[in-house]
């Protein structure tokens, strides 16, 4: 029961949070006032820092109690807006207080930040219930959008009253009349009161904790969360996402021989999506500048300056130049365009790596990883179709989806080690989500069709001794159509080359051994992981590179001349060869910091795709991509392929 101190206490608070937002947020409130549609339910975001700098005393009364206190700054919302509408003159006839507002409350990157406002989902306690607590994860299930009952009145004293969440979705008539009066009330019978029903949006999704951010060993813990009015629908399977609400603890079902128990629930305030800012973060126009001026220092040797890029990945890796490209190339990709009928040809790139054991090949998968800003790694022996796609599960009596590996990482990179060990079915289920980037459901009654706009990476064992005189289909036990997705396919052979393994052993032993200290300046040139990923970064979101004549040209050729030389390589000579060479042609335009395609890019394209080729078109042109290492000289050298290409290809031009 509330006395008459607690009441005038919370009219004070009401007072103080009407201040705060007439002095911070007057504009917002206007805005409100001025909008059309009265039966909206619109947001209001305070951020928590201006709140802690205009009341210290009320900011933490509302971080410890916001349960209590959220209710009464929505109360000042409308209080505020009657302020407003007191001066009709200013603004218009259509001008009308709205009930529906909701102060949503931003705590990240306040003053009052610790760690136990970011904890990690699974180090929740019991001590975090009631308070204003922050989260940070990614959705993984995405619940339907439903109608919750969310006020009634009753008649005795005629008093509203709430369902309880924690309980459940349904109001529970009251067993006591809970009159303000100096008598209580002794009435135990309540009739609801006809069309005094108020029915709120409701949505409930499920957040995982980032599997970047755990240990190894660490299972990811989950927790659900409760969405209303304006914030359902705001998220979808995938999404990294910050939420702040009020932890609270929900009965389990009732089964029978089951115990029941309290499960942690956040009832969400206020949630923000982190796709794109993760993304944005940490590129200051300083950094820019190093960009354009790390270019003009190489403007005379561009592929110098390209190649100095290229050894900062995976530099504990000695030489595999080739490699070392196609990550690149395959991170930065091309350009997503429309053709005439409509359909949309992918820009991202995918790779995969056909070695034997001992090439490094997990340790570039988890060095992509790292540059890319949402990725996902996996095993196939550890995946199955659903884990890699969509799983349909059933919770509460209701189907619903749950995101898999590739749609967790749309927007990002899947890395899937061990490709071979997938069964022949569930390497089958990611073709469409390789060329369409899209995964099509018909699964427990829900027709639907996810996003996976994602670059998959892929590494595979060869099956036993790899015999190059075998098409690659025969040596991986992978189908050609899958085969055809992957814009670049390296095979790694380990051959007894006594040069290359005196070279790769002095190496090694300089790094462990006493001359470790000498390599520091070579360490100190390396680009360090975090300037690699704001360079692949921004060379994705500002260049839109264009294909000139040359480019076409050289292009156009090899293709021609890969169609007629397809005997061992059918399954990698389709058309989808000729979009992976413009693919490659316009991120090699990126990594060189241009917006258009060269015909040197369209070089480089052909030098990546003649590697991933067992038998070579252009005869001589490559060499192993195990053992190719950066040249001293690598204009001087491109000099020489360029001349070899060209007049390969032009001796095509001139037969036909």
């Amino acid at each position: 029961m509330t006395g008459p101190d607690d009441v005038e206490d919370e009219q004070q608070q009401i007072g103080a949070f009407a201040r705060f937002l007439i002095s911070h947020h007057a504009p917002l409130l206007r805005s409100i006032v001025l909008s059309p549609d009265p039966n909206l339910h619109y947001p209001l975001l305070v951020d928590f820092a201006e709140l802690l700098d205009f009341d210290p005393s009320l900011a933490h009364l509302l971080f410890s109690r916001p349960s209590h206190l959220l209710p009464l700054f929505d109360e000042a919302a409308r209080r505020c807006q009657d302020i407003i509408l007191e001066n009709p003159d200013d603004l218009g006839h259509k001008a009308s207080k709205k009930y529906h507002v909701h102060v949503r409350i931003n705590v990240g990157g306040s003053p009052l930040e610790s760690p136990e406002t970011f904890p990690s989902i699974g180090r929740i306690r019991v001590k975090h219930r009631g308070i204003l607590l922050t989260l940070k994860g990614t959705v993984i299930r995405s619940g339907a959008i439903k109608m919750i009952e969310w006020e009634q009145l009753y008649e005795c004293r005629r008093f509203k009253v709430h369902p309880e969440l924690e309980a459940g979705k349904s109001i529970k008539p009251p067993t006591s009349c809970p009159s303000r009066g100096s008598k209580t009330c002794e009435g135990t019978y309540f009739a609801p009161i006809e069309d005094s029903k108020v029915c709120h949006d409701y949505q409930e999704i499920k957040i995982q904790e980032s599997t970047q951010l755990l240990g190894v060993g660490s299972i990811p813990r989950s927790i659900p969360v409760i969405l209303m009015n304006d914030l359902v629908d705001m998220v979808k399977a995938g999404d990294d996402v910050i939420i702040t609400g009020v932890l609270s603890a929900k009965w389990s079902s009732d089964l029978k021989d089951v115990r029941c128990d309290l499960d942690p629930i956040l009832i969400a305030n206020y949630v923000r999506r982190t796709n794109q800012l993760k993304s944005e973060i940490g590129i200051p126009d300083d950094v820019i500048k190093k960009f354009e001026q790390f270019w003009l220092h190489y403007k005379m040797a561009p592929l110098r300056g390209r190649n100095a890029i290229l050894q900062g990945i995976c530099p504990q890796v000695f030489g595999l130049f080739t490699v070392k490209l196609a990550v690149a190339l395959t991170l930065i990709g091309g350009v997503q365009h429309v053709d005439a009928s409509g359909t949309k040809i992918r820009g991202e790139s995918h790779l995969l790596l056909v070695g034997d054991p001992g090439t490094g090949k997990s340790q570039f998968l988890k060095f992509a990883a790292k540059l890319s800003n949402r990725s996902v790694i996996t095993t196939g022996l550890g995946s199955t179709s659903a884990g890699l796609t969509v799983t349909a599960v059933k919770d509460g009596g209701e189907w619903m989806l749950e995101a898999g590996a590739l749609v967790l990482a749309d927007g990002g990179l899947c890395c899937i080690d061990e490709f071979d060990s997938m069964r022949a079915h569930d390497r089958a289920t990611i073709h469409e989500a390789m060329e369409q980037q899209t995964i099509s459901v018909a699964k427990a009654g829900l027709v639907t069709t996810l996003s996976t706009r994602t670059i998959v990476f892929g590494a595979t064992n060869p099956k036993g001794q790899y015999d190059p005189n075998q098409a690659l289909s025969v040596n991986t036990t992978l189908s050609g159509p899958l085969l055809s997705r992957f814009d670049i396919v390296l095979v790694l052979l380990d051959t007894k080359n006594p040069e290359w393994d005196a070279i790769v052993s002095s190496h090694i032993l300089a790094m462990n051994g006493e001359q470790g200290s000498k390599n520091d300046e070579f360490i100190d040139n390396i680009w360090s992981v975090v300037m690699l990923r704001r360079y692949i970064h921004y060379a994705k979101q500002h260049f839109k590179p264009v294909l000139t004549k040359e480019s076409e040209r050289v292009i156009s050729s090899y293709y021609q001349l890969q169609r007629r030389s397809a005997i061992h390589n059918a399954a990698r000579t389709t058309v989808r060869m000729l979009e992976s060479l413009i693919r490659l042609a316009q991120a090699h335009a990126r990594l060189m910091f241009r917006n258009e395609v060269t015909q040197l890019d369209a070089i480089a394209a052909v030098l990546c795709i003649e590697s991933s080729m067992t038998t070579s078109a252009i005869v001589d042109s490559v060499g192993s991509a195990l053992h190719s290492n950066f040249t001293d000289n690598p204009d001087e050298e491109y000099a020489k392929q360029e001349k070899l290409i060209l007049e390969r290809l032009q001796a095509i031009e001139e037969f036909q």
